[in-house]
Order: structure tokens, then sequence, then C-alpha cells
């Protein structure tokens, strides 16, 4: 089956972020091959049935922000559950810290 839009590399990149750790739509774009276009991540993450797999609260910001709820009613908290049980820690502004929490699948 086809995903919608053919985001099919985005959502195979977003499956391979480990519990615990995040990434952000600019870095997903860039494994994806389309770097420079963090904003297709974005449409690709919009384009996703309500209850996919795809680890979908796992793409935040490049400021370690939360920022589906700009999209998505109540997103945000959603979002915010699901990394918190995964054990992401937001600081006292509600980001996340990157330098700690960030994947690098190089590493």
């Amino acid at each position: 089956m086809r995903a919608a839009g053919g985001y099919e590399r985005i959502y195979a990149v977003i499956r391979r972020i480990p519990v615990g750790r995040v990434a952000t739509y600019g870095q997903i774009a860039a494994l994806s091959g389309i770097p420079g276009h963090a904003r297709r991540v974005g449409y690709a993450l919009y384009a996703l049935p309500p209850h996919s797999l795809v680890p979908w609260h796992r793409v935040v910001n490049v400021l370690g922000r939360l920022s589906l709820g700009k999209v998505v009613p109540e997103g945000d908290v959603e979002q915010r559950i699901r990394l918190e049980m995964e054990g992401v820690e937001f600081d006292a502004d509600g980001r996340i810290p990157l330098e700690r929490y960030q994947w690098h699948p190089s590493r």
C-alpha cells in the first residue's frame, strides 16, 4: 500500500527514531534525501491516519519545541504525554534539551 503523498521515505526514517529520542523536522528531511524540506516532513505527519504506528510524536522543531498543536487540536498535549512516557524530559520553558535527547543515527 502506498503512503499518502509519497511520504514513504519520511515515514521510514521516523520509524528509526529510538524510544526516548527525538529528531527535528529538518533532520528527518535531510535523512530522507530532501534536505531543506522540513515543511514536507510536517505535511507527511499531518497526512498520517489517526491510529498510525509511525512514531510521529518523536519529531520536534529545531528549538526542541512541540509544534503539532498548531495543526492538530490537542496534538501537542498528546505528543508531550507520549514523550514523557518514553522518559523524555522538558525544561521549564517546555523545550526538550536536544543536546540530551536528539537522535544521531551515526553514533
